[in-house]
């Protein structure tokens, strides 16, 4: 009996034995199963957030960040010459093209000095001064490699001067499209703010539109199929502001002399100083400081200093209209009723008999009455008083696309068609 009971217990005691071995290796695989679980969180976190994060703009701070791992980017616009033009039809134009985020780097962008810059610019002579600008006087200069650049010397002072340095430089090197002028490199030491940009060899739009500038004197010798052209890159690059960058960039500055012109006319938009990280349709910025320039800023901004995307497109309402009809934004001297471009336009735009009366006197007998009216009526929805009924930029686009296609190909089969010349 003894034996029997000793037995029992010894296989009772093997059984409970075993029992906890199990116990024990279940418990080290549960434990190693969520170690691994763990570990494999915290991987696909951190590769989310890293993608995360080369697909936004950093909030701004002292210094920019560094840019953050991601896939390769095409070099800058001053490397892509000869390659890809901003007249160049893509893939990308078309409606069902993805609206993929083109953040880069600041790899391409230099710091200069003070004294390189002086000495690119000829001592920032007067002879070197192409412009003057509400941030400064603009000079052309050349590295020593032989580019050549226009230098801006910014002389706002305070912070407010710098707010509009900062946002600048860090906007411009983290954002790349061939209808956004190139920052090359900037200078800020002592007290001294500089921007280094390619340089466009036609200056600004608004010279070409009113040469003798004034809204009645000197002719314009911007054709129709050229206006068409810088009007569709123009809006090119306000539609990669808002709709391929994420937060959008509302430009809030966007007028016809921060339109630049290379040597062959192609269009670029410039001067991001007022530039804000924003909202898009819905929401916005309420700001108690309105900022941008009499005649361009959209009435629900200047009324209630409500910003969104939608301000811009007022303000390229407005550029259109001075394309077609070759008159500055407001001029008080003109007849009563025609002061304010958009109030003497808007009621005529919709009107096919009416449309002709507006247009640049310079334009007759180069375009077609059917273009007219089409670009008319893109210019009245983006000049809509409501912000709601105004299109996106990629609407914009979307309707001057073909009809700058159509003409080229007209022109293409037409070579007595001339194109526009430099200024003298």
């Amino acid at each position: 009996m003894s034996d029997a009971a000793g037995g029992g217990g010894d296989e009772y005691k093997r059984e409970e034995s075993v029992a906890l071995l199990v116990i024990v290796s279940l418990a080290a695989l549960s434990l190693l199963s969520l170690i691994a679980a763990f570990a494999y969180y915290c991987y696909i976190t951190r590769k989310v957030s890293r993608r995360m994060h080369s697909l936004h703009l950093p909030k701004r701070s002292g210094s920019p960040p560094s840019p953050p791992p991601r896939a390769p980017q095409p070099p800058p616009p001053q490397q892509q010459q000869g390659k890809e033009s901003p007249s160049s039809n893509s893939a990308s134009d078309g409606a069902g093209a993805a609206m993929a985020v083109v953040v880069a780097g600041e790899r391409g962008v230099q710091v200069f000095s003070y004294r390189q810059l002086h000495a690119a610019t000829g001592g920032f002579g007067r002879a070197h001064m192409v412009g003057q600008g509400s941030f400064g006087a603009v000079y052309r200069g050349v590295l020593p490699d032989g580019r050549k650049v226009a230098v801006k010397l910014m002389d706002r002072p305070g912070k407010q001067g710098e707010e509009e340095f900062e946002m600048e430089v860090e906007l411009l090197s983290r954002l790349r499209s061939p209808y956004l002028l190139g920052l090359i490199g900037h200078c800020s030491e002592g007290g001294h703010r500089l921007l280094v940009y390619e340089f466009m060899a036609n200056g600004g739009l608004q010279e070409h539109l009113y040469p003798n500038r004034g809204s009645c004197g000197g002719i314009s010798k911007l054709d129709w199929d050229t206006r068409m052209r810088i009007a569709l890159e123009a809006a090119k690059g306000l539609e990669y502001l808002h709709e391929r960058v994420n937060p959008p960039v509302i430009h809030r500055d966007f007028k016809s002399s921060n339109i630049l012109l290379d040597k062959d006319f192609h269009a670029r938009v410039s001067d991001f100083g007022l530039a804000k990280l924003g909202s898009d349709r819905a929401g916005g910025h309420v700001s108690t400081r309105v900022l941008g320039t009499q005649g361009y800023v959209a009435p629900e901004y200047a009324l209630t200093g409500h910003l969104t995307t939608k301000s811009d497109v007022y303000s390229y309402g407005v550029v259109l209209l001075e394309l077609l009809t070759g008159r500055v934004p407001v001029d008080m001297k003109r007849p009563p009723g025609e002061g304010v471009l958009v109030n003497w336009a808007l009621p005529m735009l919709t009107d096919r008999e009416k449309v002709v009366r507006i247009l640049d006197p310079a334009l007759e007998g180069q375009y077609s009455l059917k273009d007219a009216v089409q670009v008319a009526a893109i210019a009245a929805m983006c000049v809509q008083p409501e912000a709601d009924y105004r299109p996106l930029m990629a609407d914009v686009v979307q309707s001057l696309v073909p009809l700058v296609k159509n003409r080229s190909a007209q022109k293409a089969g037409n070579p007595s068609v001339q194109a526009s010349k430099p200024l003298d």
